[in-house]
């Protein structure tokens, strides 16, 4: 499976991603995720969603990226995006960003993901630790 292959991607901004990976212009980012999980997940208790972050985590180390936050979304004041999480995941570049296709634990995750994860937003974003 590669990112062309997940619902609702965007192919011309994963072509941006790889314009800029292993480039001099290939930087950190932080990815804004905000999941909505289906009901056999049982988010934020069940086996299934956890089983799905330990995976989650062992994938991002292997491209040398980790989780700097998650919490769970109580309310949806403006708008009607239905979540029940969001995470902010840092990578040291694009390129380890679109590594995660190819890890070793990727398949593991991917079967996982599809499990738990019924809707799933992503946005890049600048890498404000980089400015501190």
């Amino acid at each position: 499976m590669n990112l062309a292959d997940l619902p609702n991607v965007n192919i011309e901004e994963i072509e941006k991603f790889k314009e800029i990976a292993g480039t001099s212009k290939d930087c950190s980012i932080i990815m804004l995720n905000l999941n909505e999980y289906t009901a056999e997940a049982e988010f934020p208790n069940g086996k299934l969603y956890k089983d799905y972050m330990e995976i989650l985590n062992i994938l991002l180390a292997e491209v040398g990226g980790k989780v700097l936050w998650q919490t769970e979304a109580s309310a949806t004041l403006i708008g009607n995006q239905k979540i029940h999480e969001a995470l902010g995941i840092w990578y040291p570049s694009h390129q380890s960003f679109l590594d995660l296709m190819t890890a070793p634990s990727s398949e593991k995750n991917m079967k996982l993901r599809s499990l738990a994860v019924k809707k799933a937003d992503l946005h890049k974003c600048s890498d404000y630790t980089a400015k501190l």
